[in-house]
């Protein structure tokens, strides 16, 4: 899984301009990390404009501003990431640290770097995703960037007619778009519906009488 959700986020950077450099290529086990250690991926934007966005919620539109960057991408897709999630597991946020800050602005040979979180989702009351985010930036973390997000913005600039022989996640989501499993402008595949099986959505069918809607007629 970690493979997976690295290239997704390292399509998703180069997509907006970055170049991306991914420092580690082993799994770290039975130790703690090095703050090198703690970076999945670097990324350099050499045609970044403006200012650096707030920490916050970030999508594509944010990182274009953005001129270097460290990245950790947290692909545990069966929790939401919450206050609690954070306390119990306080190494999720080390990429905020000054430490893991310093060696990635080496690495790229900057003054300084923005720090980005990519995670799953967040909580779905606001009151406990406010409180996520805040905590996230008492601790350095300048950018959160959700998958859905990402892949929205992927899937959107996935066309059907290239072939992606370099990129799994572009071919994969070109095949998805082939098929009918993404449709513009909505996306279907991202939307918040019942879905039966892969490939739609079992909808019922117009009843007016049924639904109070009008005399059956």
């Amino acid at each position: 899984m970690p493979s997976v959700s690295e290239s997704i986020v390292r399509d998703w950077l180069e997509l907006h301009g970055c170049l991306v450099r991914q420092p580690r290529k082993y799994q770290v086990v039975a130790r703690a990390k090095r703050p090198d250690e703690e970076i999945d991926l670097l990324a350099w934007n050499p045609a970044a404009e403006g200012t650096s966005p707030p920490p916050g919620l970030w999508d594509g539109r944010s990182l274009r501003a953005v001129r270097a960057a460290a990245v950790s991408v947290r692909g545990w897709f069966t929790e939401r990431f919450a206050p609690a999630t954070f306390e119990d597991n306080p190494d999720l946020m080390r990429i905020g640290s000054p430490e893991v800050r310093r060696e990635a602005a080496r690495r790229l040979g900057v003054e300084s770097v923005a720090t980005i979180l990519c995670l799953p989702s967040l909580p779905p009351a606001s009151d406990l995703a406010r409180r996520t985010l805040e905590m996230l930036r008492e601790h350095g973390v300048d950018g959160v960037v959700l998958f859905r997000i990402v892949l929205t913005e992927l899937a959107s600039a996935a066309g059907r007619r290239f072939d992606y022989d370099r990129s799994d996640v572009l071919q994969m989501l070109r095949i998805c778009r082939s098929l009918g499993l993404l449709r513009d402008p909505q996306l279907e595949l991202f939307r918040g519906r019942a879905r039966s099986g892969l490939g739609g959505t079992r909808r019922r069918k117009a009843n007016p009488a049924a639904d109070g809607g009008g005399d059956g007629q």
